[in-house]
């Protein structure tokens, strides 16, 4: 370590250092924040030595305990969290203004107030008025639910330690500042500063604690990105861009899985769950529509069954356009490269038949995943090639198939995770049909077709076309 005395300049708003000085802050952005500092690490070696040393502790010597989590009883909320809040977690609920966090958390204070768990609803942004009144319009139990109108986190963990409360909410982490730090309510050093001290009174008193965070649409802006790496768990309350739905979602969490989602009715009287979210993304519109096909994706331990719709145009001007909705755009590119190289397709001309390659090079494609959701899915390649083809080939897939496959670059069909378990959704949804890879699955109340390649599917739409109207070699 170099022992010589070295001058830095820190931001007074967010605590960057830099070498150089600068009239604006390249992290947070505050104009004429930077101020000198000087560092001895000289003198640092010296503390460091003085101090004395932590306590090492032997984990083999340590009980097993059992993990005892705080049920909510609603099943999404429950599965997203894990299996319930963990005692002692800090837990950042983030969203966007006006999403619906207040509610959610209210919701679960209501979910969990009894006679032996006592909550604290902290809030810089609304009065013990506003809140009872919102409760009461709930129609939430506010018997086992205490208010602290402070600002001050000092002052709140004060009430904490001598309630010590199960459950803690502070909404929202943006309104609270600490007096430790000078700067500015809201800025990064008092949101970080804040949180550290939620944490160590969460670790220390085995107390549950939530800490709401508003973020922009970008996800950058007011704090709570800065926060990740601080809190256990962090929760997204996200709304579904079409109807009038709310996803919970769980982007970290140190006691359980990041896959799981919930999925939420906004309603007068709070948030409603989602028992059948399968129906949710599936258009009930029983029309036959070219394009359109219904495929099954995972999240986490849960199945849903999502529709997906295909346009293919012919190319006006200029190159081809590729445009999705809720997939990706660059997974769409290699889909399209694939059925351009390998399938083919099978027709008539006058009396003999004839097959010549797929060629999308001069049509649009347009992709669109019903319902709003942002799907990652390999399994939906098939269902998504099967689209392009049936909007391609102006033929409909009927509403009782449902389709689940990964494509790869030789236009084989490979096999997808939890096979059995999409086949069993699929059974149970009244659904006739499945085309999926070649496996070894045994079916009775369903009918499996089971394909090696997209040459195979191509020529069963080409079978089904009327043969009084070629199908037209592109």
């Amino acid at each position: 370590m170099n022992n010589k005395i070295q001058t830095v300049y820190a931001c007074s708003q967010c605590g960057a250092q830099s070498l150089k000085w600068s009239g604006r802050c390249l992290e947070c952005g505050a104009w004429a924040s930077l101020q000198t500092q000087t560092i001895d690490h000289k003198d640092n070696l010296q503390k460091i030595s003085s101090v004395e040393p932590a306590k090492i502790i032997d984990l083999t010597k340590i009980e097993q305990q059992n993990l005892t989590r705080i049920k909510t009883n609603i099943n999404e909320i429950d599965r997203v969290f894990g299996g319930g809040i963990v005692p002692g977690s800090l837990i950042l609920l983030s969203g966007e203004p006006g999403i619906g966090k207040s509610t959610i958390v209210a919701q679960v204070a209501n979910a969990i107030s009894n006679e032996n768990c006592q909550i604290i609803y902290a809030s810089g942004e609304e009065s013990a008025a506003q809140i009872k009144a919102r409760l009461e319009r709930l129609k939430y139990n506010i018997n086992n639910i205490k208010f602290v109108s402070e600002t001050n986190v000092e002052k709140i963990l004060s009430a904490v330690i001598k309630v010590k409360p199960t459950l803690v909410i502070i909404d929202s982490i943006q309104t609270v500042y600490s007096n430790d730090i000078p700067s500015e309510t809201g800025s990064i050093n008092q949101i970080r500063s804040c949180a550290v001290k939620f944490l160590e009174i969460a670790k220390e008193h085995n107390i549950s604690i939530i800490l709401i965070g508003h973020i922009t649409k970008d996800g950058q802006v007011a704090g709570p990105k800065s926060l990740e790496h601080i809190v256990d768990t962090v929760i997204y309350l996200e709304s579904e861009t079409t109807h009038n739905y709310r996803i919970l979602r769980a982007t970290k969490n140190r006691f359980g899985s990041i896959n799981e989602l919930g999925i939420f009715e906004m309603t007068g009287l709070g948030f409603k769950e989602i028992k059948n979210p399968s129906a949710v993304f599936i258009e009930t519109n029983k029309q036959k529509i070219t394009g359109s096909v219904i495929s099954c994706f995972i999240e986490g331990t849960r199945l849903f069954l999502v529709e997906i719709q295909a346009l293919v145009t012919k190319t006006i001007f200029g190159y081809p356009q590729r445009k999705v909705s809720g997939f990706d755009l660059g997974r769409l590119q290699v889909l399209c490269a694939v059925l351009t190289k390998r399938a083919k397709i099978y027709g008539t001309n006058n009396t003999s038949e004839r097959k010549a390659n797929i060629n999308l090079t001069n049509q649009d494609v347009i992709l669109n995943v019903v319902g709003g959701l942002k799907i990652s899915d390999p399994s939906l390649d098939l269902a998504v090639c099967l689209a392009i083809i049936s909007s391609l080939l102006n033929q409909c897939i009927d509403r009782r198939t449902i389709v689940f496959g990964e494509v790869g670059l030789g236009g084989e069909i490979r096999n997808v995770v939890k096979l059995e378990q999409r086949i069993a959704e699929a059974e149970k949804l009244g659904f006739t049909q499945v085309i999926t890879n070649d496996c070894d699955i045994k079916t009775k109340k369903i009918k499996l077709i089971k394909i090696n390649n997209l040459n195979e599917i191509v020529s069963g739409i080409c079978r089904e076309c009327d043969s009084r109207q070629p199908i037209m070699i592109i």
